[in-house]
């Protein structure tokens, strides 16, 4: 019975990322996209490393393609040490596509003039988070600077390589007394791999749960590969349940790492995928 409704729902994703893909879209294909958003209760949008090989141009057309309207945005869309003027074109250009940047990350921070640059950064980009990586001895100024900005950080947890935060638990462990505005940026596919329980990792943190990076893997285990979302081990229904249970307010951004000098065709099919469990959930 789970594998007909997997099926199902894979082959309905599938045609949607079709035509998403495609250069001219049918009234068909139009209203079931129509279906999916007006049905999903979460909002999907895009981590701006997804663009890794694309210039903001690309990556605006690839999202209006799509017709995700949300953005993580990354440096290599807009780099840390951008100007007023810089800053100011990329952002113009975003907003006459309608894509809302709520979010700037993955910043890595291993000094407190990195911290002091990243917290800039989300101030001028007009953001009130960031996904970050923190390192441990930098966790009590990174509080402070929270505090003075009131500017949230949602420390990403990179799976089994990452001495600081492998999983989940590794980043409550670290936020779990300090201010509420220092949370977790959950991704789920190096979670996976890092050996944790998806749905419990959602229950059990749901009060520091900031933002989500969706991704599918291959197996769960250390070397296991990013795959398009709906051929790996992830089972995104029971994901999706348990955010519905417990109100998630946050966007789910996808993050495709396979095929990436050549992504569209795997967005498509996840982005597909995904706004059918949504819809099929709901």
């Amino acid at each position: 019975m789970k594998n007909s409704r997997r099926n199902f729902i894979q082959k309905a994703a599938l045609g949607m990322a079709g035509a998403a893909s495609t250069p001219f879209i049918g009234q068909a294909a139009v209203s079931a996209m129509e279906t999916f958003k007006t049905e999903a209760r979460l909002p999907v949008g895009i981590a701006g490393y997804t663009f890794a090989k694309f210039d903001v141009d690309k990556a605006i057309a690839m999202m209006n393609r799509l017709d995700v309207r949300f953005l993580s945005i990354k440096d290599m869309q807009l780099p840390l040490n951008s100007n007023d003027e810089q800053i100011k074109e990329v952002l113009s250009k975003f907003k006459e596509a309608n894509i809302k940047i709520y979010t700037a990350g993955v910043i890595y921070m291993k000094t407190k003039q990195e911290v002091d640059v990243a917290f800039d950064y989300a101030k001028k980009v007009a953001v009130d988070m960031i996904v970050g990586v923190p390192t441990y001895d930098l966790l009590d100024y990174t509080e402070q600077k929270v505090k003075a900005m009131n500017i949230k950080i949602a420390i990403h947890n990179h799976g089994p390589e990452d001495k600081l935060y492998p999983g989940p638990q590794n980043v409550y462990e670290h936020i779990k007394n300090r201010d509420q505005r220092m949370g977790l940026c959950l991704d789920i596919g190096h979670a996976t791999r890092a050996g944790a329980n998806l749905e419990d990792a959602i229950n059990d943190y749901k009060d520091r749960l900031f933002d989500l990076h969706i991704k599918d893997v291959t197996g769960a285990f250390k070397d296991a590969k990013a795959i398009e979302i709906g051929r790996g081990v992830i089972d995104f229904e029971a994901l999706v349940k348990v955010l519905y249970k417990i109100n998630y307010k946050g966007v789910c951004s996808i993050e495709f790492e396979k095929d990436m000098t050549d992504p569209l065709p795997g967005i498509a099919e996840s982005i597909g995928f995904f706004r059918g469990v949504l819809a099929a959930v709901s």
